[in-house]
């Protein structure tokens, strides 16, 4: 199985050429739904929220396209492939983690918002500290998320060229984004949004044929293919034990440090989503409240059926493919699934398995490519309108201005994340994200839960609880291994780290939420007739007044 990580040392010219074009192909696609959509966006609502004229089952789709990222499509089976149980996990807490933004955020977000979560947190505090507050933790979430997109980038693309230096995958990240700020700056949310939907129609498309492809292969009996997944991971030279590798502990372990750690992912992965500020813009783009639940009912159904089909990816590439050569590609294991293709196509330079690779290969850009344009646009909103129209401009700017001050923040946005990512490229892209989960969960949540369900909630709690929150977790994330003291670290010649978990979830997110309640509590309430929770209340409950 050498030759399927080794693919750049396949003497496949055309079949190169056929990846680079299928690229190229949906960059051009994707860019012309771009261009029109951009000659559509006339005003702020058009550019935040794609005019409010997408169906519930168009934004079920394109929640799905923003959710289905490079960590679900690449990180998720990679973790599965290398740990067995313990990377299973991470497609339950996704799954998961949509009841929570279903049943507590979805309707009232919608009912109580205009274009982002400052707006709701404006409505019955002072507007320029929250507003501040809210833009520097949807910046700060979105570069964590926007991480973990040009990490699945960089290996995904260097695998299928045969670049193997550092410079060639640097050049991949910037590429990305450069794509990415052109969706934003052009198309906006109408541009970004149809981007989406394309995307997680060919993402189920290509996982819906993989797990065909692999299922047959071993007569669509589960059970042999978790056996020959166990089996086949326990034979390498690491000597993996077959029965941690079914039933958990693989991974974290099973000492007291490690148990905590996978519980603090947990934990994050399951509350993070209502936090994502990628995800509660979408939430804007439909024209009612109901709507916006319908499209999380239509968006639970996709991905809970992709989910359920990252079974035959990792444990497909398990069985199938050596964990050395897994590792050998990348030691994070984002390769699996494009090996997988590679493998489960006739592998060994077959044109089956290249064309197979090419197809897949295409898809999880596309994935990629979708979702940093979703973040990057959050975050750009976030400032424009949150911190330079209404603390700024102080509420002055015209709509022209409001629009071209995100289109802006979208370049400073990419840069940011463009330099990160290329720190960032030995770490795994699932595990990237579930920081971005510990941290939206820390800052976002708590807030956006105070707002909308506690009367006595007040500005000094909101700033607390997200910049408490914001600064606990990122602190933690510093100082922990994910950035220094372990090989795979993003410094990994370094150690200063003293925090002994991989996630901050179980400290950040109750801190979150004590900061909130001890910043009301111990100032004066701004609402003591509860007039203003009250106008809230009726309005996220029931939609009178929303936009």
């Amino acid at each position: 199985m050498n030759a399927a990580f080794q693919l750049a040392a396949v003497d496949t010219t055309d079949h190169r050429t056929l990846i680079v074009s299928l690229f190229s192909v949906f960059v051009a696609i994707t860019l012309v739904i771009t261009v029109l959509a951009g000659r559509r966006t006339k005003d702020a609502t058009d550019y935040y929220a794609g005019g409010r004229s997408f169906t519930a089952f168009q934004n079920g789709l394109a929640v799905s396209g923003d959710y289905m990222s490079a960590a679900s499509f690449l990180g998720i089976a990679g973790a599965i492939a290398l740990f067995g149980y313990d990377g299973f996990l991470y497609s339950i807490g996704f799954l998961v983690a949509w009841l929570v933004a279903l049943l507590l955020v979805a309707e009232p977000l919608r009912n109580a918002g205009r274009f982002t979560m400052g707006d709701v947190l404006a409505y019955r505090m002072r507007q320029r500290p929250v507003r501040t507050a809210a833009g520097v933790s949807t910046i700060v979430v979105s570069i964590f998320y926007l991480l973990a997109q040009m990490v699945g980038a960089g290996a995904l693309v260097a695998l299928l060229l045969g670049i193997s230096g550092d410079t060639g995958k640097n050049l991949i990240v910037v590429f990305v984004g450069v794509i990415m700020i052109l969706y934003v700056t052009i198309g906006g949310m109408k541009g970004t949004t149809w981007v989406q939907i394309v995307k997680a129609l060919l993402l189920i498309g290509g996982t819906i044929l993989i797990t065909i492809l692999v299922l047959a292969k071993f007569h669509f009996n589960i059970s042999d293919l978790l056996g020959a997944a166990a089996a086949n991971a326990s034979e390498g030279k690491d000597g993996v034990d077959a029965g941690q590798f079914l039933s958990g502990g693989l991974q974290y372990g099973l000492n007291s440090t490690t148990k905590l750690d996978f519980v603090s992912l947990g934990i994050a992965l399951v509350l993070g989503t209502a936090g994502l500020p990628h995800i509660l813009i979408r939430f804007y783009t439909v024209p009612t409240a109901k709507t916006a639940r319908k499209s999380v009912l239509w968006a639970i159904g996709i991905i809970g059926g992709f989910y359920l089909m990252t079974i035959a990816l990792g444990f497909g590439a398990a069985a199938l493919i050596d964990r050395a050569d897994i590792i050998s590609s990348n030691a994070a294991g984002n390769t699996a699934a494009p090996l997988l293709a590679y493998e489960i196509g006739g592998g060994d330079g077959s044109s089956g398995g290249a064309i197979l690779l090419a197809v897949i290969s295409a898809v999880a850009f596309a994935t990629i490519l979708a979702v940093v344009a979703g973040l990057t646009l959050a975050s750009s909103s976030s400032f424009a309108h949150d911190i330079y129209a209404n603390v700024i401009r102080k509420g002055k700017a015209t709509e022209r201005e409001e629009v071209n001050a995100a289109r802006m923040s979208a370049i400073a946005i990419g840069a940011v994340a463009i330099l990160l990512g290329v720190f960032a490229g030995k770490l795994n892209v699932a595990g990237l994200v579930a920081l971005a989960f510990a941290v939206a969960a820390s800052a976002n949540l708590p807030t956006i839960l105070y707002s909308l369900f506690w009367k006595r909630f007040n500005t000094t709690g909101a700033l607390w609880s997200i910049y408490g929150g914001l600064t606990v977790s990122v602190v933690l994330v510093l100082f922990s291994k994910v950035v220094s003291g372990d090989p795979a670290a993003m410094f990994p010649d370094v150690d200063f780290h003293w925090f002994p978990l991989k996630n901050p979830g179980l400290i950040s997110i109750p801190a979150g939420f004590l900061f909130g309640w001890l910043g009301s509590i111990l100032s004066k309430p701004e609402d003591e007739d509860g007039k203003k929770f009250a106008e809230l209340e009726v309005r996220s409950l029931t939609g009178a007044g929303a936009h």
